[in-house]
């Protein structure tokens, strides 16, 4: 299979090792420096770039009919005109903003047990995300999607980073070192807290996820989530 990169920095150096071990071929390594020559031989994109390189970089595979895996977080205020476009142009498009097999499993329990603790008004529910320090958007894409999750199974109705009111889940999103990223679903009551904690080692877990999506998506037209991808629906 042939795939191209739009994003050539730590995660798309990674998604390339592992993607040639796969035995893919890489024909576009995409960065700030250089053009969409070779988008067209692609088989399927693999979008790891930046927020403002987001938009460019799906809209050019949805023109040159190439369907797209995109992870890049903090764009997602054009996430419709890129749905849109995809729709238009009859593309392939896979947008999550965590492509690690274990998160996605994570994703499922967390909204597995909003529901059940929607039922304990004794319970508050916060979220704290730690990522390393080059990280640009705060929160992350992941710590959002998981609010998302537990907003979509209870009586919240939105997250903030400042002092949530009763309706609203606080997100505490720290900066540290070279962290890759660990999230945490807290429970906390009177007498004792639920703790659900996803822990990423290195970026492996990333990468892997969004080949296996890159693979799954290849020759498929429409917009799909990671939930099609791991048959988790």
């Amino acid at each position: 299979m042939k795939i191209a990169l739009l994003g050539y920095g730590k995660m798309g150096k990674v998604i390339e090792r592992i993607a040639l071990e796969r035995g893919h071929e890489i024909v576009l390594k995409k960065d700030e420096f250089n053009t969409y020559d070779g988008l067209s031989l692609a088989d399927v994109a693999i979008d790891f770039s930046v927020p403002t390189a987001a938009v460019s970089n799906i809209s050019s595979c949805f023109n040159n009919n190439v369907p797209v895996v995109s992870g890049t977080t903090g764009w997602l205020e054009h996430f419709d005109e890129m749905t849109a476009l995809c729709n238009e142009k009859q593309g392939g498009f896979i947008s999550s903003s965590n492509f690690s097999l274990g998160v996605n499993i994570f994703f499922e329990l967390n909204e597995y047990l909003a529901k059940i603790m929607s039922q304990f008004d004794s319970y508050k529910v916060t979220m704290e995300e730690i990522h390393h320090t080059q990280k640009l958007d705060a929160p992350s894409g992941t710590a959002i999607s998981l609010a998302k999750g537990v907003i979509e199974n209870s009586n919240y109705a939105n997250w903030t980073l400042d002092q949530a009111q009763a309706n609203e889940i606080h997100i505490e999103a720290k900066r540290i070192g070279d962290v890759p990223g660990t999230h945490t679903v807290t429970y906390d009551s009177i007498v004792d807290s639920i703790e659900l904690k996803h822990t990423a080692h290195n970026r492996e877990g990333f990468a892997l996820g969004a080949v296996i999506a890159a693979e799954w998506l290849a020759g498929k037209k429409g917009i799909y989530s990671m939930k099609d991808v791991l048959n988790l629906k």
